[in-house]
């Protein structure tokens, strides 16, 4: 697989990050067992993997009646991208892998603000979840970290960007960073080409957080940054199959390098994806650490043939989740990456 090029500035920067931060109490919710978790179970690449690992496939569900229905459920493939711009659905969670839950817990909490939602370990499959973020599961955007043990560190891949967050002053949020000992690997300033101030900074994984100036913003955990090989396909991809609105498209000659945002409503009140294209790379490696995005739908089902009507691929057919009823359905995009779409109502359900 061919490797990313050197990137322009805004794309992404940085190393890791040593913290020692005090780590808060942990609430602990019952047996609740996250979709997107268990979707990860049924990949090799859970555990620790070469990045040719990181995109396999993960075992088809059996067809059940309702999926059988669905087949016939739309009269062309316009009812089906019309069906999708109207379904009911937001961006859930992000997922990735961590090499030391506790450290990056405590980054999280005491440098970037973020809650500690909940936690779960699950010592017969060998990981442990976290979710953080900055409200509520059912209203927020959230992040699911996933930690598998005896494994201490993961390739994230030239693919990946960053993490966006949302604060009323970049400079404060910075300097309250640095002092906790995180790493910063852009001070804060203007972005290139516009005036919006922002920063960058890692995690202790090397994950990357692009901190925007958005004061007073209902949704402060507010991008994911994925780079794609043919930006024109995915936006058409992610209108159609995910029922997603370009939201705004800017192109950066001088660094060579195309963005479109992507979402669900505006991006000072939701969570967005921002897809990246950098002239003449058409391809990149994924590494094995981040995982995917869930995101709710009122039909995994339909979702499902959608995504096929759109040239998605459907790695995990729709239906309920083995011991739970929680249906689910796994996807990859034209460039592999992958989103898991997870019943509204089975979500909400979990979350009691």
């Amino acid at each position: 697989m061919m490797m990313m090029r050197a990137l322009p500035t805004a794309a992404g920067r940085g190393s890791a990050v040593a913290v020692a931060c005090a780590s808060p109490a942990v609430p602990r919710r019952s047996l609740l067992l996250s979709t997107a978790a268990a979707a990860l179970q049924a990949e090799p690449v859970r555990l620790s993997r070469s990045a040719a690992g990181a995109s396999a496939k993960l075992r088809a569900s059996p067809p059940d009646a309702a999926q059988a229905a669905t087949a016939a459920a739309f009269a062309s493939t316009e009812e089906a991208f019309a069906w999708a711009k109207n379904d009911n659905r937001r961006l859930l969670h992000v997922v990735y892998r961590v090499g030391d839950l506790d450290r990056t817990i405590k980054f999280y909490t005491e440098c970037l603000g973020m809650k500690l939602l909940r936690k779960r370990d699950i010592p017969e499959e060998k990981y442990t979840n976290a979710f953080l973020g900055y409200g509520p599961e059912d209203s927020h955007f959230v992040v699911e970290l996933t930690y598998n043990y005896g494994v201490d560190k993961y390739d994230i891949g030239a693919g990946f960007g960053h993490f966006g967050i949302a604060v009323d002053d970049v400079a404060k949020t910075v300097e309250l960073i640095r002092a906790k000992g995180g790493k910063v690997t852009r001070e804060p300033g203007p972005v290139k080409g516009g005036k919006t101030v922002i920063a960058f900074v890692e995690d202790p994984d090397g994950y990357k957080f692009e901190i925007l100036e958005r004061p007073g913003t209902p949704e402060p955990l507010c991008q994911v940054m994925l780079r794609v090989g043919d930006l024109d396909r995915a936006i058409s991809f992610y209108e159609k199959a995910y029922g997603m609105e370009l939201l705004r498209k800017r192109d950066n000659p001088e660094y060579k390098y195309t963005v479109a945002m992507m979402g669900y409503g505006p991006e000072d009140k939701n969570a967005v994806l921002e897809l990246t294209y950098n002239y003449g790379v058409a391809e990149y490696d994924k590494g094995n650490a981040y995982a995917q995005i869930a995101i709710g739908t009122d039909d995994v089902y339909k979702t499902a043939e959608v995504v096929k009507l759109s040239g998605g691929q459907v790695v995990r057919e729709p239906g309920p989740l083995p011991g739970i009823s929680t249906k689910i359905t796994s996807i990859l995009d034209p460039d592999g990456w992958k989103s898991v779409f997870v019943d509204n109502i089975d979500f909400t359900r979990e979350l009691e």
